[in-house]
Order: structure tokens, then C-alpha cells, then sequence
């Protein structure tokens, strides 16, 4: 990926350009050209991780009670169904019983929507979300290969377009 840049002209209707300009200042873009850059980055990232099989980098959030029965443990056995996909976790405590886990999740897209769905749909979850890039449009790629080494994916299930199978509940 070249690190150069072409200059171009861009003709704008007049409340075009104000609204951009109001959005550049509010993500507190260094000019106008940034933040077009950003929004065509933004669309076609979008457009490539239409393809289940686009190169996915992600991050999941869920937000949780402690005290809920058995959820750490749910929420443990989540992540080692998807260990091949995450590269990192971050246990966060907040303010009461509260505590929040970001994972850094790495695959194709397919798999990390999957992946994230099974996550924060575990049982004692409260909230949870995800977001989705492609990291060529920052000139990388998540290094992630397929097929699995024996073709399956940590837990025996065969890597498929099915969700895995949430453990039995003891609660």
C-alpha cells in the first residue's frame, strides 16, 4: 500500500460541506481531506465485510453482574469455544457488582459475528455489542488461516456456519 497521496478536487453543495465540516470538528478531524478519508475508509471496509469469508478484525463488549450465577464460567466456556479467534481479553471491575470483558477477536467475518453473538448471548450477560473492520484498509491483514489444524475448532465441533452449541446450564 502506498504511503503517498494523490491530490484531487471534490465539488460539494454548500450544506454538504457544512455538515461535513461539523462532523470533522465533532470527531476532531486535523482538516477536511482527514475526514473524508475516514468516511471513504468507513465504506468500504463496510463494503468488503459484506463477504462472510472478508478478513475481520473485531472487538466484543459485554457487560455483566458478577453475582449472576455461573455467568464467569459461561462466559469463560464462550471464549475458549472461539480460542482460536480471540487474541486478547480484558476483565474490567466496575463501580458495584458490575464488570465489563473486551475481546480483541481476530478471523473471518463470518466467524466473528458468530462468535460474538455467541458471546454476548451467554446467559447472566446484560448487555453486550461488537464492531467489525478489515484491516487492509490499514495495510494489514489478522494473519488468520484456515483450514483449522484438523479441521476443527477448539470443543471438537467441525468448523461449520452453525453457532456452536452453548454448554448445559447448572442454573
Amino acid at each position: 500500500m502506498s504511503r503517498g497521496v494523490v491530490r484531487t478536487g471534490v465539488s460539494l453543495e454548500p450544506e454538504v460541506l457544512a455538515a461535513l465540516d461539523r462532523w470533522a470538528r465533532m470527531r476532531n478531524a486535523a482538516s477536511r481531506s482527514e475526514a473524508i478519508r475516514f468516511l471513504v475508509r468507513k465504506e468500504l471496509s463496510e463494503s468488503s465485510l459484506e463477504d462472510p469469508g472478508a478478513d475481520a478484525v473485531g472487538a466484543v463488549m459485554v457487560l455483566y453482574d458478577h453475582r449472576s450465577p455461573y455467568v464467569q464460567r459461561r462466559l469463560t466456556d464462550a471464549q475458549h469455544r472461539w480460542g482460536n479467534h480471540i487474541r486478547s481479553s480484558s476483565h474490567v471491575h466496575l463501580e458495584g457488582d458490575v464488570c465489563v470483558e473486551l475481546m480483541t477477536l481476530v478471523g473471518k467475518r463470518g466467524e466473528l459475528v458468530q462468535a460474538a453473538e455467541d458471546l454476548r448471548g451467554v446467559k447472566g450477560v446484560n448487555q453486550g455489542d461488537y464492531l467489525l473492520a478489515d484491516p487492509a484498509l490499514a495495510g494489514g491483514s489478522t494473519g488468520h488461516h484456515h483450514p483449522h489444524p484438523g479441521g476443527r475448532r477448539r470443543g471438537g465441533r467441525r468448523g461449520s456456519a452453525e453457532k456452536p452449541e452453548p454448554p448445559a446450564s447448572k442454573s
